[in-house]
């Protein structure tokens, strides 16, 4: 009976895996985006995400011209899609107003305790790197704060619309506040690999809208 012949395996380098640039390039975002989530940016090598992405270092520079555009890119996409989780709690017209809040908080406290506490915000983790970043990315980093507050004060506008906060509260320093606060929580939480900040915060912050 004839046999197929085996074939030999190569040794060395493995397979290149067969993409197209433009899932070679959400590919690198992603890996990114989980790395960075977790570890800093400034304390994780490029070799370690390319490592996890299996993509070599020449094809990372057709997409990106430096480790800093890379992150900036980082950055846009993670606001892209926190602007989007913010815009599905904050704007679901069914619900009150304050109880958004609350679900968007709720959410964000079952997506740590989905990963044990060891991820956190993007754009927080980087300001605590500002030591090392460009002005380029602190501009960029204050963008993305700036968004996200005038999502939570248009929320917090339909709030006193609906009487349910103080109508004398200035709503767009208590946006503001909420994430100076809020940033800090999520660190708290990652030390302590407990829900408790967020939960503490989240409370303190609706009791200081009823005042």
């Amino acid at each position: 009976m004839n046999k197929t012949p085996a074939v030999a395996t190569r040794r060395g380098r493995p397979p290149k895996i067969a993409r197209d640039s433009a899932d070679t390039k959400a590919l690198l975002i992603r890996v990114g985006l989980e790395t960075l989530t977790e570890f800093g940016f400034s304390a994780t090598g490029l070799d370690t995400i390319l490592k996890k992405a299996k993509v070599p270092k020449g094809s990372f520079y057709h997409y990106f011209k430096s480790k800093e555009a890379y992150g900036l890119a980082l950055v846009d996409a993670y606001d892209d899609f926190f602007i989007n989780k913010l815009k599905f709690y904050l704007e679901q017209s069914e619900v009150p107003a304050l109880e958004r809040i609350v679900n968007f908080t709720q959410s964000a406290i079952a997506g740590m305790q989905k990963y044990d506490y060891k991820r956190g915000c993007l754009v927080g983790n980087l300001n605590q790197e500002l030591n090392h970043l460009s002005d380029d990315f602190k501009t960029r980093l204050m963008q993305s704060y700036i968004a996200w507050q005038q999502q939570l004060k248009r929320c917090l506008d339909l709030a006193q619309q609906q009487q349910t906060i103080n109508p004398h509260i200035n709503t767009e320093q208590m946006s503001e506040y909420f994430w100076v606060g809020w940033e800090g929580a999520v660190m708290r939480a990652k030390l302590t690999q407990s829900s408790k900040p967020l939960t503490l915060y989240t409370e303190m912050f609706l009791r200081t809208l009823l005042k």
